[in-house]
């Protein structure tokens, strides 16, 4: 069964990680997928990965650049035929303890986490038809749960968070779903190791650690393309948490 045959996918952050792996299981499944990333290497391995009835076209641009984005969802459109699903992956982390919280720090976190997402929201929603349109807005547990020394992070993804619920209620009278997906601890290369002074208490993260572990991309795209399929047709403005039971 491929939810997605004929289904045409705009997706940010298709180079690595959680949007790689997403981009793979919607072309797996039948998906025209757009495929946006900062990395052209990162997206000539991604479709030199895929495989399965869909296909995925790479395309470079600067998620934090607004140009960029609007040129971006114009080329999607022209390219799919239009625009079903947007997949708003693209992101960055940081820790950062508050004493050491640059300006440049909250401000690059915020630009591409969040404004970002915004951008591509607003540029593709007038393309989504009505009633079966669709939008999945990547977040994180830490939008809702404390972690020290991501503060800024988790301020970005906050605002991710609450932008997703309050489109939701906005774009409701077209049919159109939006759903935020917070995954918690991932293997991929966003969250990588995170140089931290070692005179910082990390003790607090010995109390949350998922007991189902880290998960993989892999199980984080599956949950997407759920949201992002006919299987959730009644699901909009609810934050899926994917986080292995770390906050249970």
């Amino acid at each position: 069964m491929n939810r997605f045959d004929r289904v045409k996918v705009l997706l940010t952050g298709a180079g690595s990680g959680i949007g790689r792996a997403t981009a793979l299981r919607l072309a797996a499944e039948g998906a025209a997928v757009f495929a946006v990333d900062l990395s052209g290497d990162g997206l000539a391995e991604t479709v030199a990965a895929a495989g399965g009835p869909g296909r995925i076209t790479p395309h470079v641009a600067d998620v934090a650049d607004e140009d960029a984005v609007v040129g971006a969802v114009a080329a999607a459109a022209e390219a799919l035929g239009g625009i079903d699903v947007l997949v708003n992956v693209a992101g960055i982390h940081r820790t950062t303890p508050i004493h050491r919280l640059a300006v440049a720090d909250m401000q690059r976190l915020f630009t591409v986490n969040a404004v970002g997402t915004a951008l591509f929201c607003r540029e593709a929603l007038p393309l989504l038809p009505d009633r079966t349109g669709v939008v999945v807005n990547v977040a994180s547990s830490a939008a809702a749960h404390g972690n020290p020394y991501m503060t800024a992070y988790a301020a970005s993804k906050g605002a991710v968070l609450g932008f997703s619920l309050s489109l939701a209620a906005e774009v409701a009278h077209r049919g159109i779903r939006v759903v935020p997906v917070s995954p918690g601890s991932v293997a991929t290369p966003l969250a990588g190791p995170q140089v931290l002074p070692p005179e910082l208490d990390v003790s607090y993260y010995g109390r949350i650690r998922a007991p189902f572990g880290t998960a993989e991309p892999e199980q984080i795209a599956g949950v997407i393309t759920f949201a992002a399929s006919r299987d959730a047709a009644y699901l909009t403005g609810a934050e899926l948490r994917v986080d292995g039971g770390s906050h249970i």
